[in-house]
């Protein structure tokens, strides 16, 4: 929405890894399992990986599409007052859209994440094998290089995955690697990856993983 209304790719891509992983349940999650020394770091360092995304893609040239703003314009010429008066949402209509959005749409898209996220946690708390594995296979640079591809396959809801990575330290993993899954897990959704594909193209995708990854592991 913002990309139609004008915005440029750098606060776009700043937003993208700003937003998904600094919701304040997450950071209170965090606080309680992890340390509040480890949440604080947790949260600038998003804030600086969202900054430095956006001065990097606000260098990057991308081809200019019409925005909402020039199609209504168009549109507005060739649409009598009735008409206009039709397709203009009342404030009490946006009003409910958003609650119908806030209190049934997003509970139902997450809500398999969430329960996936308790599952794979008490398995990795409880299942002697798990335990074994991530003790004697998931040390050092395997550690790190489980937590990106891990995180890069599955979509892991930042307050929700802070469990996982909990569960996962206590059996073993380094927890430099703990925080790049915490890091890499909610900023790389599928709908982020799908919708940076098709509004800006492969180029931009791939320089936006590559940011999150690059960054993820230096912090």
């Amino acid at each position: 929405s913002f990309r139609k209304k004008g915005a440029s790719l750098g606060p776009i891509l700043a937003m993208l890894i700003a937003t998904p992983a600094t919701s304040i349940n997450a950071l209170i999650v965090t606080a309680k399992l992890l340390g509040a020394k480890f949440a604080l770091y947790l949260f600038f360092s998003v804030i600086l990986m969202g900054i430095i995304a956006g001065l990097i893609g606000n260098r990057i040239k991308i081809k200019k599409t019409l925005t909402d703003n020039d199609n209504c314009n168009c549109n507005e010429k060739s649409l009598n007052p009735s008409e206009l008066k039709t397709i203009k949402k009342s404030f009490a209509s946006r009003l409910v859209s958003v609650f119908k959005f806030a209190c049934i749409q997003m509970p139902k898209d997450i809500g398999k994440e969430t329960l996936v996220g308790l599952a794979l946690a008490a398995s990795v708390d409880s299942i002697m094998p798990v335990g074994y594995l991530v003790r004697h296979y998931l040390k050092g640079s395997i550690g790190y290089l489980f937590a990106l591809i891990f995180g890069l396959a599955m979509y892991i809801c930042a307050t929700m995955g802070v469990p996982l990575v909990d569960a996962l330290i206590k059996q073993g993993l380094d927890k430099g690697a703990g925080f790049v899954l915490l890091l890499v897990g909610p900023i790389t959704s599928y709908g982020t990856i799908l919708v940076l594909r098709k509004e800006f193209g492969m180029k931009v995708l791939l320089i936006y993983l590559g940011l999150i990854c690059s960054l993820a592991l230096i912090l």
